[in-house]
């Protein structure tokens, strides 16, 4: 297995119909920790396992980077839906709403690519990550839940510019180790995407 695997403690297990929750803005102030509307995840079936592989140009850590980065970005997913009941920063709106939108479609991504590897599927049915670059605790995520107005605005700006640099740690990691085009492709995108949004956020974090 790619060594890279070290850096991160965190498994991704096979998804399995327990692990689907229902969609709801009450999973917001849910005590399970899980990522909220998981059954609507890009991606996710019930008891998708393993399938014959289709392709051959990857190795472990093209599978590394992708089983990780999908719950990474089922996170921010999260973290994005705690912002329309909590700021009232249009840009701080409109920011989340541009990561739920940018993310979405590299998940299924992401599924889809796993799915050719003839890997399991991607699943974000394991609670919040610390121990992911940049991956928020359950406290971290309790915390951001708690504040509301300019507080969470700054409080959340930081945590996602946090979020985004270990994404980028994570597509970095790739690009120097892993070997498909598709996989490579979307490392580079992510950090393109993501150094933009921290240089924005900390524009807004200057301002705020």
């Amino acid at each position: 297995m790619f060594t890279t695997r070290a850096r991160f403690t965190f498994a991704v297990a096979a998804i399995g119909a327990a692990a689907v929750l229902a969609v709801g803005c009450s999973s917001d102030d849910s005590d399970s920790h899980m990522m909220p509307g998981m059954s609507s995840m890009p991606g996710m079936h019930d008891g998708t396992t393993a399938q014959s592989a289709t392709r051959s140009d990857f190795n472990d850590a093209d599978v590394t980077f992708l089983q990780e980065m999908y719950p990474h970005h089922a996170q921010a997913v999260e973290m994005a839906e705690y912002v329309p009941a909590r700021s009232q920063n249009q840009a701080v709106l409109d920011l989340a709403a541009n990561i739920s939108k940018a993310q979405a479609p590299e998940m299924e991504q992401i599924a889809g690519l796993l799915q050719s590897f003839g890997k399991s599927a991607p699943t974000t049915a394991m609670g919040h990550m610390p121990n992911m670059p940049g991956g928020m605790s359950h406290d971290t995520m309790d915390g951001l839940k708690a504040l509301s107005g300019k507080d969470f605005d700054r409080a959340w700006l930081q945590a996602m510019i946090d979020h985004h640099a270990g994404a980028i740690t994570m597509s970095n990691i790739e690009l120097a180790g892993g070997t498909n085009p598709d996989a490579k492709a979307l490392a580079q995108k992510i950090i393109t995407t993501q150094q933009a949004e921290i240089d924005q956020m900390r524009t807004m974090l200057s301002q705020n």
